[in-house]
């Protein structure tokens, strides 16, 4: 007799949100059984996050960036620091460039813009679990929008330009590519992709995709 192989576990997700109703809605989400997603938390500030998430031990968070209090920013590198490897995904109304990079440079993976259908949320979600960064469409365009600059910008030194192919990668994860679906669109091979990638992270001095995208456009020093 053939074994059935057991479901993996769900996506434990905690959600930190003020706002009365859309807060709400985006529990019952949440709550509605979402395939392969367990909410754990719901929170209605920075500091209750702090304080309950490490008990609670989520793996993804999503984030309001308007809070009372400390802000959703503010609260993303103290939030990582008790918890090592956890997503968060930021969650606002506003649609700012300066936020966003401030939010992706302090560690966030993801930005989504209110209000989000069940649909958006649980492919966010798994998006970000499969180590995706989703961003709703108009933050994704602002951000290749800012790639609109020489490879020689002041903020590079020219012996740690990124060449027209490291920028061309650049640009791919920060619309949220995986290194797998970078190589297909530039056909070139996985290892490659990868091999760039790291080469780009050393580049800029930093560890992760989010700060990559951030320090390129001067938002992290």
């Amino acid at each position: 007799m053939k074994k059935t192989s057991a479901p993996p576990p769900p996506i434990h997700v905690a959600l930190v949100d003020d706002d009365p109703e859309i807060g709400k809605t985006i529990r019952q989400f949440l709550e509605s059984g979402m395939e392969g997603i367990r909410l754990v938390g719901a929170v209605t500030h920075a500091e209750e996050a702090l304080k309950e998430f490490p008990r609670l031990k989520p793996d993804l968070v999503i984030m309001d960036v308007n809070l009372p209090g400390m802000q959703g920013d503010e609260c993303v590198p103290r939030l990582l620091e008790l918890m090592p490897g956890l997503h968060i995904v930021m969650l606002t109304v506003f649609n700012d460039t300066e936020v966003v990079f401030r939010s992706l440079a302090a560690g966030a993976i993801g930005y989504l813009i209110k209000p989000v259908s069940a649909e958006q949320l649980h492919e966010a979600i798994h998006e970000a679990m499969k180590g995706g960064a989703p961003m709703s469409t108009g933050i994704a365009r602002r951000v290749v929008q800012s790639f609109q600059k020489p490879a020689s910008d002041p903020r590079l030194s020219a012996e740690n330009a990124l060449s027209p192919r490291e920028q061309e990668i650049l640009k791919l994860l920060a619309k949220g590519y995986l290194h797998k679906e970078i190589a297909e669109e530039l056909k070139i091979a996985f290892s490659t992709v990868r091999n760039l990638t790291a080469r780009i992270y050393r580049k800029l001095h930093v560890h992760s995709r989010a700060q990559a995208v951030a320090k390129y456009h001067g938002e992290l020093s």
